[in-house]
Parts: structure tokens; sequence; C-alpha cells
């Protein structure tokens, strides 16, 4: 562990910009810091997690966290990294958002740490109580449009053919003012965030200035960007949540196995706990053996654990394993489903599994598994069918309802590899 936060920070690749007195300012403990979070989804994603992280990082160092859940701000949008307006959400449906969000930023953050407690707060708490010509005249006063149109996250968007709304434009504002009011109540002196964030934030240094003549600090983060020039955080089926409902922990884990090997190092220095010795040692295994994979297996393992939690992570391993012949006994319908979701599949009703059952053969030609019983007994007798992946060693065995997984699932499988699922309706 490097001797200050902002050098643990740098070490790991996660200053991206920083006002000239950070370095100072975090070398002093404790520095109230905050980040922000929005409310537009019920849950987070994983590319909350640098920014998450990188608050936990700054609590272990002693200085105090606080999230800022976005109650107030969610209702406007900000444009930042946006190409076109955020859909509006109700104050009821943020407010359902933020009950979720809540409990994902505990899972980081010390709540009960009796020398530097983290901090959840709302900003609809103050924003919403404010009065518009009030607002206006105490705090649109110290800004200028010019200074406005300036920002990166403003100017992109007046180059396109729908513009920016009115109720855009104002994000800045509203942002700086939460500065301002965490800066009056809370002795918050330091504002996080991605880089996109670099013109909101500075905007409220700069108000904190003008209004109360005093310094404050801003520090963000780069944004993460994948080897391949696909977006982080980003599948085939869409973003990748923390929240198990939204991206189970065997998704979860998969997604973190799969990543790219010009990744590796990187992603074990932004999102995980570990020591710059074991990331090294990692990172060397993974030049001289990358077919093991061994860097990729302990990146999944500790995300998947910090997101969820050991028992999670011990259900992904075993469902990782299944595609590669492990047992099945014992998950359940969803986790099957999840597993297989990929494969091929099909439907047959319970009552072909009834009475003496469903001849194997059968089976395997209705699933287009074989194309002719000869063909599938031969593949039997070889040894090179499985259902449940246990190995079918008669031809004219019969599957019965006692075979289901979960009472509603059946996994063929031919030779090493190819899987058949089968979906058993009643």
């Amino acid at each position: 562990m490097a001797d200050n936060a902002f050098d643990e920070l740098k070490w790991r690749g996660l200053v991206y910009d920083a006002t000239e007195s950070v370095p100072d300012l975090l070398a002093q403990a404790p520095v109230t810091v905050y980040n922000g979070f929005d409310a537009t989804a019920d849950s987070l994603h994983v590319g909350h997690l640098v920014p998450l992280m990188a608050l936990a990082r700054l609590q272990r160092f002693g200085h105090i966290p606080i999230a800022v859940a976005g109650g107030g701000t969610s209702m406007i949008g900000d444009p930042s990294g946006r190409t076109a307006e955020r859909q509006l959400l109700s104050r009821e449906a943020i407010e359902a958002n933020l009950t979720i969000i809540k409990q994902q930023l505990a899972h980081f953050l010390d709540f009960d740490s009796r020398s530097n407690p983290a901090r959840l707060v709302n900003n609809a708490d103050w924003l919403l109580s404010l009065k518009l010509v009030d607002f206006l005249r105490d705090v649109g006063k110290h800004f200028t449009v010019n200074y406005m149109i300036s920002k990166e996250s403003v100017k992109m968007r007046l180059q396109r053919e729908d513009g920016i709304s009115f109720t855009e434009f104002s994000y800045m504002l509203l942002q700086s003012y939460d500065f301002l009011y965490l800066f009056d109540h809370m002795n918050c002196t330091l504002q996080t965030g991605g880089s996109d964030q670099w013109g909101n934030i500075t905007a409220g240094v700069e108000l904190i200035r003008r209004m109360r003549g005093k310094p404050a600090g801003a520090l963000v983060y780069p944004l993460i960007t994948k080897a391949d020039g696909t977006k982080f955080g980003k599948t085939a089926s869409g973003s990748v949540w923390l929240s198990a409902t939204r991206t189970s922990p065997y998704r979860f884990y998969q997604f973190w196995l799969n990543t790219d090997d010009r990744d590796m190092v990187n992603y074990l220095k932004f999102f995980t706990w570990l020591k710059e010795e074991e990331i090294r040692e990692l990172e060397q295994a993974l030049a001289e053996k990358p077919e093991q994979r061994e860097a990729q297996r302990r990146l999944a393992r500790e995300m998947t654990r910090t997101v969820h939690d050991q028992t999670a992570l011990d259900k992904a391993e075993q469902a990782s394993q299944v595609l590669f012949g492990a047992e099945i006994s014992g998950l359940s319908a969803a986790e099957v489903s999840d597993i297989f979701a990929d494969v091929p599949s099909t439907e047959l009703a319970a009552t072909r599994l009834q009475a003496e059952g469903c001849p194997v053969a059968d089976l395997l030609i209705e699933c287009g598994v074989f194309p002719s019983k000869a063909e599938a007994r031969r593949a039997i007798e070889a040894g090179g069918v499985y259902l449940n992946n246990r190995r079918i060693s008669d031809s004219t065995a019969r599957i019965g309802i006692a075979d289901l997984i979960d009472d509603q699932f059946l996994v063929l499988r031919r030779g090493r590899k190819n899987y058949f699922l089968i979906k058993v309706a009643n």
C-alpha cells in the first residue's frame, strides 16, 4: 500500500486529472470527499465500480467519504457523455431506485467506523426545497453562459441538431450547488468523479471560491475502455449490473472471467484490493502461461466476492464448472436456465416422462442431437452421451421424472461441449 491515498490512486492508474492542491490535500487526513451516484436505474452497474472502489480506498486511508445519491439531480439528467437527452423519471421511481442503490453502496463503504464513518445523503433533501428566483440570484449569477458552453459536455451537445434543453443545461449549476452545500454543512473539500465530470466538478470548485472565498479540490478518474474498443460493462445482452436480480452472480463471474488479456493488469489495479506485489505475480503468470487464465480467475473471484459474497462466488464457480462436465445436481432451475441460456433448447411435455419414461434414443433425435436412432445408439455405446453430465451407458435406457433437475430441466450432452437443454412443461 502506498503512503497516502493520492499515491495509491496514482499507481493504480486512477488519476486522470486533479486540481493542484489535491496531492497535498490527500496527504493530510482526514479530508471529507464526495462522489455522486445517479438514481436512473434500480441498480448500479460495473461502470460505477471505479468511483465506488476509489471512495472505499480513500476511507481506508482515513478520509471521510460521502456518497451522494442523486435523488434531486436524477430528476434533471446529466448531459455528460450523452448524445441525447435522458428520459426523465418520476419522483416515486427515483425513490424506489434509491432504496436499492443505498443497500449496494453500503456493501462497499463502512458506515459504522468509529473514526471516519462513511455518510450517505440524498441531494433531493436540499435541491427540491430550492426557490428558483433565489437560486438564480444567489448561484446563477456566478456562472456566465460563455463559461458553461465552454464545458465539453455542453459543447458536444450544442454541435448536434437536437441541441440541449435548458433543463439539462442547468445541471452544472445544481451539481455545483451540491458541492457548496456539502462544503457548508459537512466540511466537504473534495469532489471526485469520472473524467466526463471534470467540467461540472471544477464549476463547483469555482463556486465555492467565489461565494466562500475558500479552496476546494477536484479529482477525476479515467473512463474505462476495453482493449478491443467496445464499451466497458456492456455485453451482448446489455449492461452488467451489481444487482443479483438483474445480473446473476454466475453471469457476473463470467463477465470478469472473459476479460481480454490486454485489459487484465489494469482491471486488477482498478477494481480489486490486491496489492502491487500480487498483481505483478499475476501479470507474470499471464505473460508466461496465458492459457491457464490464472489472472482472469482471480479477478472474477475477487469481484464476485466483493459485490456479492462468498456463497454467491461458490455457486458461480460451481455453475462455471458445469460447462466442463461437473456435477449438476444441487443446482436450482433458475441456475440451470442461466448457465444454459445460450445452448440449443426445446420443450417436452411432462407426460412423456411419466409411467415407463421416454427412450433416451428418441429424446436425442427429437432434440436434434443425432439424426437417427442408430447413430444415437452408437454414440451411447461409445461413451459419448451424457444426461445431466452423467454418462449414459445403456442405449435402451429411459428418461423419467426422477431424472429432472429441480422438476423442470434435463441437460443432454454430446461429446465434451455440445449441450442441449430440455425444459419440461406440465
